[in-house]
């Protein structure tokens, strides 16, 4: 995934009529008036709202060892007998990579030194998907409260290379940075691991 950046709203014109035809840069279809409104030519382009979960997450007792980002004050406890990490060097814009042991299952540390809202985050997250799997989409998106902090949990399913896979993971942001803490393996094995998954991400922390 690319590195976080701020996305412009652009419009690109495509029709000269009075009532004009435009695409967004997230790909939605918009038609622009000569009084300077617009609408959407899709209403299920509408942004939904965001639905939050009011469970309270918390990491798993057997989740022991703390892994910390190096940018800003955030980290993960992990359990260091089912997970092996390692600074990354496969994925240049994260700091740490993780796999299951003896599994298809992959993790990803993505942090940023700038702040960026939760509903941004999701669009510049999206648009960056859709730069690896063109034919992304959202299946699953809502607010938790993880360990005491807001995230943004998506899970995302795209063709990736001829292979279906599903990136499930939390977005997160405060007034140090941004963080991507991401999950991705094939999309029929996701729920498979969806237990383990869930207790990763759960160790997700603000730091002191």
């Amino acid at each position: 995934m690319k590195k976080i950046f701020l996305v412009v709203f652009l419009f690109t014109l495509i029709t000269s009529k009075a009532q004009k035809l435009a695409v967004t840069d997230t790909g939605q279809e918009v038609i622009l008036y000569d009084d300077g409104t617009w609408k959407y030519k899709d209403k299920s382009d509408v942004e939904k709202e965001i639905p939050t979960n009011s469970k309270k997450f918390k990491k798993n007792d057997k989740s022991t060892f703390l892994l910390k980002s190096n940018k800003f004050n955030v980290g993960f406890w992990l359990n260091t007998k089912k997970w092996s990490f390692k600074k990354a060097t496969n994925n240049e814009e994260a700091e740490y990579e993780l796999q299951l042991k003896n599994g298809d299952l992959y993790g990803l540390m993505i942090t940023e030194k700038t702040s960026i809202p939760l509903k941004t985050l999701k669009s510049i997250a999206l648009e960056n998907a859709k730069s690896v799997a063109p034919d992304i989409t959202v299946v699953k998106e809502e607010y938790r409260t993880v360990n005491g902090s807001k995230v943004l949990l998506m899970q995302m399913n795209g063709t990736m290379q001829g292979i279906k896979v599903s990136y499930y993971g939390y977005y997160f942001s405060n007034n140090n940075g941004t963080l991507q803490f991401l999950t991705y393996t094939s999309q029929n094995l996701l729920s498979d691991y969806i237990d383990e998954i869930e207790d990763l991400l759960n160790g997700f922390i603000e730091t002191k």
